[in-house]
């Protein structure tokens, strides 16, 4: 009895010692030490890091804290917002509609959605399931990830009001990257199935997999409060921001989840659709999502061939396919990288914005790859340090075309009133303790305070300081009334921890006054 336990024991230390060496094989020496550094130099508060490879979990671990105004540990279960690596998970559920025969990727969407309606009827008539997942539509953003289109409504109210909006591009001309569409992707599910995207994810893979801490609203997040909260860089310091509700836009990027429970979902994506013995989604619509689809413009790194398939970008890097997607909503960042011919994965979540965690994601590939040229961290940190000094310049820059000593051309009561805009529905001014405020969509968690800029121009400073600020000028008939309103909308900053200006990606929004 007492060799069994010895050879036991020995079994134990052998094994215990196996795993140790193939730790080290995935994981370069001194990680730990390496990303509490870069946590340190990059002002992060909190991450969560998942790395799988060969179907085996070799890291689920968290680091920092999950809440600068509650400064509790990040751990291995604790939840971000995972944002746009929900489009491919949302694909991932077409893929289970398409293997049970119910759809087809080139299905059109009203087959299926028979009300929906783009502004064009001919590409109303003709976009189908592929369109929606390859961002070939043309319609693209409405308002850019710092604010939400429409968050008090459903979804297919949200959906209606896209007969509305004007092509971005052609119809199938170009790719224009669109969460909009992708929402209209996710309702597919309850036309098909009549259960909730929410509750079919939940059911056929949250649930099965045992991805207990992963779910599609901020409502279900978990009540110990084991979730980071998010952050932003605002003038000088990252401060903590308000958590709000993406549920209208859940398959586009409402998904919350773990590392633990991150590495589960990649090594179903690694293993031809299987987790733990069950097949989830065949390996043929496995292969479907990850095959390119369109062909995109050269990436800035390593990747002669860029191209997008269902949710994913795929790209070549030092020689080998690469799978990708990043995410951000708010002050969640989150970087996801698979290199399928090694059974490589891994996922990085922060809770505010920074370049470390491709860094990070790019270091564990190398190393993996055995190369050790390049210095990531550095790489990225000095391009960040040279981007934000650029980007605050053509800041200033632009702050010193403001006229100083001007004066609206109307008393403040006259600006008041509801403006209307029928993409965008209801813009309303009032006048409260002598200062002009803004509410978008009738929604009360929409609004901010207008401050004088020049002339007739004012800066709009949103309530919810993650939100950052945008312009809104006013216009007069040929009585001299003020009878329209325009903002515009920053729909990609050039750099966030800048501001929400300047920017070279925006739309002008004109609203008629209705009363």
């Amino acid at each position: 009895m007492k060799k069994i336990h010895q050879l036991l024991l020995l079994l134990l230390l052998f094994l215990f010692h196996s795993a140790t060496i193939h730790a080290q094989d995935v994981i370069p020496e001194n990680f730990e030490q390496w990303i509490i550094d870069g946590i340190e130099q990059w002002d992060i508060p909190g991450m969560a890091i998942a790395v799988v490879k060969n179907d085996e979990v070799i890291l689920a671990e968290g680091y920092g804290i999950r809440n600068l105004n509650d400064p509790q540990p990040v751990d291995a279960d604790t939840q971000f917002g995972v944002a746009s690596i929900s489009k491919h998970m949302t694909a991932s559920s077409l893929a289970i509609l398409v293997d049970e025969g119910l759809i087809s990727w080139h299905d059109p969407v009203t087959k299926h959605i028979p009300w929906f309606e783009l502004s064009d009827p001919w590409a109303t008539a003709n976009v189908t399931i592929h369109d929606l997942l390859t961002h070939q539509v043309g319609v693209g953003r409405l308002l850019g990830n710092r604010l939400q289109f429409m968050s008090n409504s459903s979804r297919e109210e949200m959906l209606y009001q896209m007969r509305y909006h004007e092509f971005e591009e052609p119809f199938r001309s170009d790719y224009v990257y669109s969460n909009v569409m992708y929402t209209l992707a996710g309702e597919i599910v309850p036309a098909v199935t009549g259960q909730s995207w929410d509750d079919f994810m939940m059911e056929r893979f949250f649930e099965p997999m045992e991805m207990t801490r992963t779910n599609t609203s901020v409502d279900d997040l978990d009540e110990d409060s084991n979730m980071a909260w998010p952050h932003q860089y605002i003038e000088g310091e990252v401060v903590n921001i308000p958590l709000r509700n993406w549920d209208v836009s859940s398959p586009a990027g409402g998904v919350n989840s773990t590392a633990n429970d991150m590495a589960k979902w990649m090594i179903k994506q690694l293993n031809n659709g299987s987790y733990n013995g069950h097949q989830y989604i065949s390996g043929q619509s496995l292969t479907d999502i990850q095959t390119p689809k369109i062909s995109r413009g050269a990436s800035s790194v390593d990747a002669p061939k860029n191209s997008y398939g269902y949710g994913y970008n795929i790209t070549d890097y030092r020689r080998y396919r690469m799978i990708s997607h990043g995410g951000a909503s708010d002050g969640m960042n989150t970087t996801y990288m698979l290199v399928p011919e090694i059974g490589l994965g891994i996922i990085v979540m922060t809770n505010v914005f920074t370049t470390f965690r491709e860094a990070i994601a790019r270091t564990v590939i190398d190393h993996n790859l055995n190369s050790t040229d390049r210095d990531w961290n550095e790489i990225y940190f000095n391009a960040y340090t040279n981007r934000y000094n650029s980007v605050r310049s053509l800041r200033e820059e632009f702050e010193s075309t403001r006229i100083p000593h001007t004066t609206p051309t109307h008393s403040l009561k006259d600006y008041t009133g509801i403006y209307y805009n029928d993409l965008y529905q209801n813009a309303e001014i009032r006048l409260e303790n002598d200062k002009l405020t803004l509410s978008i969509f009738d929604d009360e968690n929409l609004t901010g305070n207008l401050e004088h800029w020049h002339h007739n121009t004012f800066r709009i400073h949103w309530n919810n300081p993650g939100m950052r600020e945008e312009f809104i000028s006013f216009d007069m008939n040929l009585y001299g009334e003020i009878d329209q309103l325009k903002i515009r909308y920053a729909l990609r900053p050039l750099l966030i921890q800048v501001g929400a200006y300047p920017t070279d990606f925006y739309r002008d929004v004109v609203y008629q006054r209705i009363q």
